[in-house]
């Protein structure tokens, strides 16, 4: 399956961020915790590239606590300032405003000496889709001012938000780039929803998933299904099968439905029922790409 997705609205947005680069004094850039290199669109590195960086690793709630220290670790090291985030629960919040002020502590420095005082920072907020943007942007403004929704694409066009007396965030609409290069990226892309399921196959998205549980989480799928995780020699799919067996995922006449286990198991990862999951770590390959 190719996991491919770039509707003709994400290059217009594109190019709109780069017209906007020359409003701001930072570059506040939400990526999923628990992708934190997949999640995070390597254009804005070519667009941002003269700004000061703030990334935010969103929903840190739902990845594995050990490997998303080692990603703050990593991005700080790459001279970003790193807040991890729960933008649900406000989590972490505090933490962001404290990375803005140090990240535009040069520009407010600048401003005193001329006698600018209280100048607000001009922030831009980028993400992919899906990656909360909106939720985050409601939580740190205190009140609702951007649209939510659980589907990619809620975001339409840009709009500037007065946070505080302090920032003005300007939003725009959560973009990916035109072609994954690693379909590992792609896969980890939907599997955290961030392309439109509708245009993919859940059963292929769901054991693909499943087998990289079960590798690098050995346990938690049977902790969740109570059956068994591998089997010898049994033939792909046979562990979604069970699963919708043990939860009467069938049709009239016993008939196994596997698209509907498949979207039980997608619901269940994202809704952060079978564990805390990170989906990738840090490795000595990206340290070389990175430099």
């Amino acid at each position: 399956m190719q996991y491919q997705w770039y509707p003709g609205h994400m290059a217009k947005a594109k190019r709109q961020m780069q017209e906007d680069m020359k409003l701001i004094d930072v570059v506040v850039e939400l990526v999923d915790a628990r992708i934190p290199l997949s999640s995070k669109n390597p254009d804005v590195d070519a667009l941002a590239k003269d700004k000061s960086r703030v990334l935010i690793l969103n929903k840190a709630d739902m990845a594995d606590p050990a490997a998303t220290a080692l990603w703050k670790a990593w991005y700080e090291k790459r001279k970003f300032f790193v807040a991890e985030v729960n933008s649900r629960s406000g989590s972490g919040l505090k933490a962001v405003q404290d990375c803005i002020n140090e990240a535009c502590r040069e520009k407010i420095e600048r401003d005193r000496r001329r006698g600018i005082l209280n100048r607000p920072i001009r922030a831009m907020i980028v993400g992919i889709p899906n990656v909360g943007k909106s939720t985050f942007i409601n939580s740190f403004a205190g009140k609702a001012v951007a649209k939510t929704g659980n589907k990619p694409g809620v975001t339409k066009g840009k709009q500037w938000i007065k946070l505080n007396k302090n920032v003005e965030l300007l939003d725009t609409p959560g973009i990916l780039w035109p072609k994954f290069e690693d379909v590992e990226v792609g896969k980890r892309i939907s599997w955290i929803g961030s392309i439109n399921d509708d245009i993919l196959v859940p059963e292929e998205m769901a054991n693909d998933l499943m087998n990289y549980i079960k590798a690098e989480y050995p346990g938690f799928l049977n902790a969740k299904y109570a059956v068994e995780e591998s089997v010898p020699d049994e033939k792909p799919g046979a562990l979604l099968e069970r699963i919708a067996v043990k939860r009467g995922c069938l049709r009239k006449g016993g008939e196994i439905d596997s698209e509907r286990a498949a979207n039980l198991v997608l619901d269940d990862f994202r809704g952060v029922k079978i564990g805390r999951i990170s989906l990738e770590r840090p490795a000595a390959e990206q340290d070389k790409t990175a430099e």
